[in-house]
C-alpha cells in the first residue's frame, strides 16, 4: 500500500485487538492491530492503513507522552495513554477503597501524570464524612473536587476543561452518571452499542474516549477493584508518595525496607507526625508486591 493510504487518528475505543479511530477529518476506522507484539491503548495516535471506507489495520504508534497501566506478575493491562491527568472518582456509598485510591496515586505520580480525586455524591448525609476522611490526600497536595453526577457536576466539569482525562473509580461511584453528565446522548448510545456487544451487562466494561471540546477529552476505563503496581521499581514507589519522597535515601541503611531498621528515616516522620502510619504501610506493600514479581516480567 502506497504511503498516500496511511493515515493517522486518535484512539477512541479499544477491545482486545479491535480499536475504533478517529481521523481529523471526523472519519471513523474500525481497525485491527497488525500483529500481536503492538499494545494499543485508548488516547493514542495511530497509523492505520486503510482497507476500505471505514476499516483500517493499525501499523504503528506515535510516541507517547505518557501510559497510564497497571501490571501484576502475569500480565498488564494498558488503561490511557497520552493522559495529562487521572480522576479517582470516589463515593461515600457505597463505600470506596482507600488503598485502590493509594495506588492509583502512586501510579499516576510514578507516571508523571497529575491525579485529583472526584468525591462524587455528596448530596448525600455520608459525604461529610468521606470529605474528612479524604482531607489528608488535600494535605499531600491533591486537589479533592466534591461535586454530584446527579445534582452538580460543574465543580468536576470545570477540573477536565483542556486536560486529557481518564476517569477511574471502583463500580457504583456514579462514573457512568458523570459521563452522562458530560457528553449526554454520545455517552449513552456508545453503551447501547457495547451492552448490545457484551450479552447484556449493564457496567462499562470497555475502556472509551470522548471529546469535551478541542482540546478536551476524557477517557472512561471499567470499574476496578484491583491495580497491581509490578511495573516499578522500590525506588519508583517510595519517590511516588510526596510526604517520604525527599526522604528516601537519608536511612541509616541504604537498602532499608522501612520495617525496624534503627535509624529510619520514613518511620522518623511517622513518629514526629509529619505522616501516617497508614501512609508508610501502603509503601511497605507496594514495594513488597514489587519485589515479588521477577525482573524479567518488568520492561
Amino acid at each position: 500500500m502506497s504511503e498516500a493510504a496511511q493515515l493517522s487518528g486518535i484512539v477512541l475505543e479499544t477491545q482486545r485487538r479491535h480499536s475504533t479511530i478517529k481521523l481529523s477529518d471526523g472519519r471513523l476506522f474500525k481497525c485491527v492491530t497488525k500483529g500481536r507484539q503492538l499494545q494499543v491503548a485508548c488516547g493514542d495516535v495511530a497509523q492505520i492503513s486503510q482497507i476500505n471506507d471505514n476499516e483500517g489495520v493499525i501499523e504503528g504508534l506515535a510516541d507517547r507522552t505518557t501510559l497510564f497501566y497497571r501490571a501484576d506478575a502475569f500480565k498488564e493491562k494498558l488503561v490511557a495513554a497520552n493522559v495529562t491527568q487521572v480522576a479517582c472518582i470516589v463515593a461515600p456509598l457505597p463505600a470506596y477503597s482507600d488503598e485502590l485510591v493509594n495506588r492509583w496515586l502512586v501510579c499516576a505520580q510514578a507516571s508523571g501524570v497529575k491525579a485529583i480525586i472526584g468525591l462524587n455524591k455528596v448530596d448525600l448525609v455520608e459525604a461529610a464524612a468521606a470529605a474528612n476522611a479524604l482531607a489528608m490526600y488535600r494535605d499531600l497536595g491533591y486537589d479533592v473536587i466534591p461535586f454530584s453526577a446527579k445534582f452538580n457536576d460543574a465543580p468536576m466539569r470545570e477540573r477536565l476543561m483542556n486536560e486529557h482525562t481518564v476517569l477511574i473509580g471502583q463500580s457504583g461511584m456514579g462514573k457512568s452518571k458523570l459521563l452522562n453528565a458530560l457528553v449526554g446522548s454520545e455517552a449513552q448510545a456508545t453503551r447501547e452499542i457495547s451492552t448490545a456487544l457484551d450479552s447484556g451487562k449493564h457496567t462499562t466494561t470497555f475502556t472509551r474516549l470522548f471529546e469535551l471540546d478541542e482540546k478536551s477529552w476524557v477517557i472512561d476505563s471499567p470499574g476496578m477493584q484491583v491495580f497491581g503496581l509490578a511495573h516499578f521499581s522500590r525506588l519508583d514507589i517510595e519517590r511516588a508518595f510526596p510526604e517520604f519522597s525527599e526522604l528516601i535515601g537519608t536511612c541509616r541503611f541504604r537498602d532499608c525496607k522501612h520495617l525496624h531498621e534503627p535509624n529510619c528515616a520514613l518511620r522518623d516522620a511517622v513518629a514526629a507526625k509529619k505522616a501516617t502510619q497508614e501512609r508508610l504501610s501502603y509503601l511497605r506493600k507496594f514495594c513488597s508486591e514489587g519485589e515479588a514479581v521477577p525482573h524479567y516480567a518488568r520492561h
